[in-house]
């Protein structure tokens, strides 16, 4: 039986949402934690991102570092509208006199993932928990009874537990002989980030626009933001998405959906083909080392499943590392963190499952699915749920996933 050094530190590999948010509730838990990231401190985080932050993943942030979730609600917005087209012809719209609901944290906030970070990176620094910049992991080699670990800065690193949260491309996750499995998206889409016209504001709503006339029947999606507006264009599959970003297309693509005093407000545009993936296996086999995040698990962003599943992700990991790293037995210890293991799991497979099952819904020609849209978009005068349905339907199911929850998603 090997006990856990209580001054050793736990490694997490990543400064993204996920690694801040696990170094953060492992301080919560009163264990020792560093943070080594592969970017220098002044890293360029272009673009919104992940801009829909849930409820849970706020109490979750406010549960671990008090003031940390209520202020990113400060800082966000809550958008009262939703509101959706089909074929250019409104078949829904619904305002909420209070979108958030009650108390101090709202069902969501809409904030740009950059803003997320700088307050993370805050509360890190407020908790005293170091990030080793310009720092990557460079090897993995893990036993029974801990993990080292070499960075490219040549140092050598002895850890009870190592936390690889370093994104899709994850060197941890390769260390240790854990591959992906799943699929991508057919077609491809493009996300561009639009400022505000000050002097001209659009109102503040979410629309989702099937078939859109404006963009030659493409669906679009317009979602505010603190300072801005996301604008997502779902590219048919014989689209050449290098051709259409080019500047004069993404002029003509946001003047059409937006309004000509917004053609020349974009900034940062991306092009992506969605992957649904998941890890083989959330931990190594030895039980020292855990996935997190992008390193366990990639979704198409349809629901928002992506950064709020990897902030629960990051407090499970920590509550199992925080009873492993006290643990008297070993076999306790391990314990924890195969039931981390069956739990992320678990919600992984849910949340690519929900995730996917959008994308069928908007990218696949099932002859079935597409006479139900042109059934509910001709019933939606005279029938709200079906409206409700075609508003609601591109995001995927509500549910969570089935097991023992939190409410995380």
């Amino acid at each position: 039986m090997s006990h856990t050094d209580t001054d050793t530190s736990v490694l997490i590999a990543g400064a993204g949402p996920v690694g801040m948010t696990t170094a953060l509730a492992l301080h919560a838990r009163d264990v020792p934690v560093e943070i080594v990231e592969a970017e220098s401190e002044d890293r360029d985080r272009s673009g919104s991102r992940a801009i829909y932050v849930h409820g849970a993943t706020l109490r979750t942030l406010e549960r671990v570092h008090p003031g940390l979730g209520t202020d990113l609600v400060e800082e966000g917005i809550v958008w009262p509208t939703r509101r959706t087209l089909y074929h250019g012809k409104e078949v829904f719209s619904r305002t909420y006199d209070s979108p958030g609901g009650s108390g101090d944290i709202p069902h969501f906030t809409s904030i740009p993932q950059v803003t997320t970070e700088a307050y993370l990176l805050d509360a890190l620094d407020a908790a005293g928990i170091e990030i080793h910049w310009e720092c990557a992991v460079k090897t993995v080699q893990s036993g029974p009874d801990g993990v080292r670990v070499e960075t490219s800065d040549g140092r050598e690193w002895e850890t009870p537990y190592l936390v690889g949260a370093d994104g899709g491309g994850s060197t941890v996750r390769n260390e240790i002989g854990v591959d992906f499995k799943g699929d991508q998206s057919k077609n491809h889409f493009i996300i561009a980030d639009v400022h505000e016209v000050e002097n001209k504001p659009l109102p503040i709503e979410r629309v989702f626009h099937y078939s859109n006339p404006d963009v030659d029947g493409r669906n679009t999606l317009l979602v505010p933001f603190t300072g801005g507006w996301r604008l997502d264009i779902q590219c048919f599959e014989d689209d050449d998405p290098d051709e259409l970003v080019k500047d004069e297309n993404m002029s003509r693509f946001v003047r059409k959906v937006m309004g000509e005093e917004y053609d020349d407000r974009f900034e940062w545009v991306s092009t992506y083909q969605f992957k649904q993936v998941r890890a083989e296996h959330f931990i190594d086999e030895h039980r020292r080392v855990l996935l997190a995040g992008e390193a366990a698990h990639l979704l198409a962003p349809f629901g928002a499943r992506g950064m709020n599943s990897g902030v629960a992700d990051a407090d499970e990991a920590a509550s199992a590392i925080a009873v492993a790293y006290h643990a008297q037995i070993d076999a306790v210890a391990q314990d924890e963190v195969e039931l981390f293991a069956a739990r992320r799991e678990k919600a992984a497979d849910y949340n690519i499952g929900a995730a996917g099952q959008a994308l069928e819904y908007l990218q696949g020609d099932d002859p079935v699915t597409v006479l139900r849209k042109e059934a509910a978009a001709s019933l939606a005068d005279y029938f709200e749920p079906a409206g409700e349905w075609l508003d609601d339907a591109p995001y995927g199911p509500h549910g969570k996933p089935p097991i023992v929850s939190t409410g995380n998603y």
